[in-house]
């Protein structure tokens, strides 16, 4: 079976130095916000160009606590609205809901998958206080388009970059786009740790000294607490060890991207709708996602034939029980994205023999 992504041997090849990593914050005896977590935070601001990255527990903590600094600020109050993509996985809505903000959903470019920018203005009320794109599958979106938005109309701009690191236009990183940005490193992420974790990037100084007293139980000082905050701190083993994997996190990137180059080249099935690119470097495929009207059929025959495939989302939000709300509206576009969306495996430990069986038997469907 050609697996769809194979954590095993993604991490085997860093074994030696995730062990040594693991040894040395064992041997440190100090496992809660040390040294470990300053250089990771230090070495991942330094790798997206900006001013502050924070650690926290996973990406959904990131986008939450982003929100909740900005209402802490002053800048945003419950009932504001926040603009979000209707086809994006769940948790970047989930975030606006948690800190009683309004998500509202805009449609998706159907060939980039991302938020259409031709679409946001009309969504903007008087409530509208951010706009949240997410780089979905790991392609940016038109932040160009969307940070001029923004700016006429006095918005926020929070980037969720779960599926995007390392993603670049004109030498800017994902992260460092917009106002701030939230990060995941679930294990199968493009930069995975060995459990949950996550980051806000930012170049705010007030907006990051907020986010770090949030995320250490609204504490600035220990046992002064400042805000009403949460418990999600980056540990220093997740940090040593995305520290190790920082370090290649490029040259996988290039390795996914001579792959998705491969599918988008040699799979001619005319079954099959492929991924738009606007930029090559702008992409760094933490999913190849192929559209077909014959979703549950091909997925039946690649798995007959061995070739793992997953669904990456069978349902939109507005669609899911607990949004049920909205399960009466319609966007269309949204809808046929997650009826027709399916996940080719793409990982740097896939091998050409691989790449070749899984472009031989796309084509023969």
């Amino acid at each position: 079976m050609i697996k769809f992504l194979d954590l095993l041997e993604i991490n085997k090849r860093h074994k030696e130095e995730l062990k040594a990593a693991f040894e040395r914050v064992l041997d440190s005896g100090w496992y809660i916000m040390g040294n470990e977590l300053k250089t990771f935070e230090a070495d991942f601001a330094a790798y997206c160009g900006t001013k502050h990255a924070i650690g926290v527990a996973n990406g959904l903590d990131a986008l939450i606590l982003i929100i909740r600094a900005y209402k802490e600020l002053g800048l945003f109050q419950d009932g504001d609205e926040i603009i979000v993509p209707a086809n994006t996985y769940i948790a970047s809505i989930l975030a606006v809901s948690a800190n009683n903000l309004v998500p509202v959903l805009v449609e998706p470019d159907i060939n980039t998958y991302n938020i259409n920018p031709a679409l946001i203005e009309a969504r903007i009320t008087s409530k509208t206080k951010a706009i949240l794109p997410v780089h979905l599958y790991g392609q940016l979106c038109d932040m160009e388009a969307i940070n001029a938005i923004a700016q006429k109309h006095g918005l926020k701009v929070i980037e969720d970059c779960a599926q995007a690191h390392g993603a670049a236009s004109n030498t800017k990183l994902a992260g460092n786009f917009g106002d701030a940005a939230g990060f995941s490193f679930y294990p199968g992420k493009n930069l995975g740790a060995l459990g949950d974790a996550g980051a806000i990037t930012t170049n705010n100084d007030k907006l990051a000294e907020a986010l770090r007293a949030l995320l250490n139980y609204g504490s600035e000082i220990k046992y002064k607490n400042k805000y009403k905050g949460l418990n999600s701190r980056l540990d220093e083993l997740q940090a040593a060890l995305l520290g190790v994997k920082l370090k290649t996190l490029d040259d996988e990137t290039l390795t996914k991207r001579a792959i998705a180059n491969r599918y988008l080249q040699e799979i001619k099935n005319p079954k099959v709708i492929l991924p738009e690119v606007a930029e090559l470097s702008a992409h760094v495929w933490h999913l190849f996602v192929i559209r077909t009207q014959n979703r549950e059929q091909i997925q039946q025959y690649l798995t007959a034939n061995d070739i793992q495939t997953v669904i990456h989302y069978p349902i939109p939000p507005h669609k899911q029980e607990a949004y049920k709300e909205w399960n009466n509206l319609s966007y269309p576009i949204s809808e046929k994205i997650h009826s027709e969306a399916l996940s080719l495996p793409l990982s740097p430990v896939l091998t050409p023999a691989e790449v070749d069986q899984v472009i031989k038997i796309v084509n023969a469907y």
